[in-house]
């Protein structure tokens, strides 16, 4: 069934709702009864209801907060983009693996900015720096934008902006389905639309709140018809009991859904599972009974961005991954692009 998130409480920054899309996030919060309540900045939200942690978690995925994006400087992401901005941060989801727990564990509640057309300005700015080389980037770094998209619009307004671009290329990946509104979205082809996909066993234990595998392939397949260049992304990889005949049947069920896509147009990202020290912590806390294996000695450590240190999958098992994966991929899809394994 597909999940369309609802907030039980809302709340805006000074201005906020003089934007477009402040105006129309007041306008879906009058029209679902919503509570809509000030605040002067995100770090100031107070009243999220819950007296343990797990309570105040819980409620802080209901809350949304709208405000503007302050910082319009653009971080580097590599391997999947030359840069990322956000329209959002934080998602509906519940992933008990999430990477965001690392830096954005403290504040859970889900967040999208407003001030479009300065980070559009923002955006053609590092455009210009390289011109005419394309510039590619990446929207859905920091949150799943399509997880709001009913909420914002604010989705199909970058698409469209990119799609006026001559030098810029637009790359979004999302965990949802809830894609009917973005079909008709005038792309010219700029965007690269990625979908999350994994096997069985990681769905189902560890992707709460989310859309299922069913209906993301479904997603994709109208993507696909809609002109989108397509891709996926594969992640995050675990090693289990069964793990090997379980992506292969991901990668069949995948190929029945997309094969009219031209093979040699669609991409895959290919990511083992990691954590670092302080998303682990953090992830017990909250999911004290997780079936995720983090155990530290079955791993080796990894320098991240920022010089965090992450564990990964020894070399072995990692090169297993890669390489088994990989066969399956090139089976089904023989001219598709692998774009890296990490």
């Amino acid at each position: 069934m597909k999940k369309i998130w609802i907030p039980q409480r809302v709340y805006f920054e000074p201005a906020a709702m003089e934007f477009p899309i402040g105006k129309r996030i007041g306008s879906f919060c009058k029209e679902h009864n919503i509570p809509i309540l000030q605040t002067t900045s995100h770090n100031q939200v107070r009243g999220i209801p819950g007296k343990t942690e797990k309570e105040k978690f819980a409620n802080a995925k209901k809350t949304l907060v709208v405000g503007t994006k302050k910082s319009l400087k653009l971080e580097v992401c590599k391997p999947s983009a030359d840069y990322q901005f956000s329209l959002m941060t934080n998602c509906p989801g519940n992933c008990e693996y999430c990477y965001l727990y690392t830096t954005q564990g403290k504040k859970p509640y889900v967040r999208v900015y407003v001030n479009t057309d300065e980070i559009f300005n923002t955006i053609q700015k590092y455009i210009q720096e390289k011109a005419p080389n394309t510039t590619v980037f990446e929207v859905a770094s920091t949150g799943d934008p399509l997880s709001v998209e009913h909420i914002t619009g604010s989705l199909k307004e970058t698409i469209e902006y990119f799609g006026t671009l001559s030098y810029g290329k637009l790359r979004v990946v999302t965990k949802f389905s809830n894609v009917d509104s973005i079909l008709d979205a005038k792309h010219n082809g700029n965007t690269r639309f990625r979908f999350s996909i994994n096997s069985d066993y990681v769905s189902h234990n560890f992707e709460h709140n989310t859309d299922s595998l069913q209906n993301r392939l479904e997603a994709a397949e109208k993507i696909g018809k809609a002109g989108y260049p397509l891709g996926f992304i594969i992640a995050p990889i675990m090693i289990y009991t069964n793990w090997k005949e379980e992506y292969k049947t991901l990668i069949k069920m995948l190929h029945e859904h997309i094969h009219f896509v031209e093979n040699d147009s669609i991409t895959f990202e290919l990511i083992q599972h990691r954590f670092t020290k302080n998303a682990k912590d953090v992830i017990l806390n909250r999911y004290p009974n997780t079936k995720l294996d983090m155990d530290e000695e079955k791993r080796q450590l990894k320098y991240g961005k920022y010089g965090r240190m992450k564990y990964v999958y020894p070399k072995e098992e990692a090169l297993e991954i890669k390489n088994y994966l990989s066969d399956w991929i090139m089976k089904y899809f023989k001219n598709a692009k692998i774009e890296y394994f990490t």
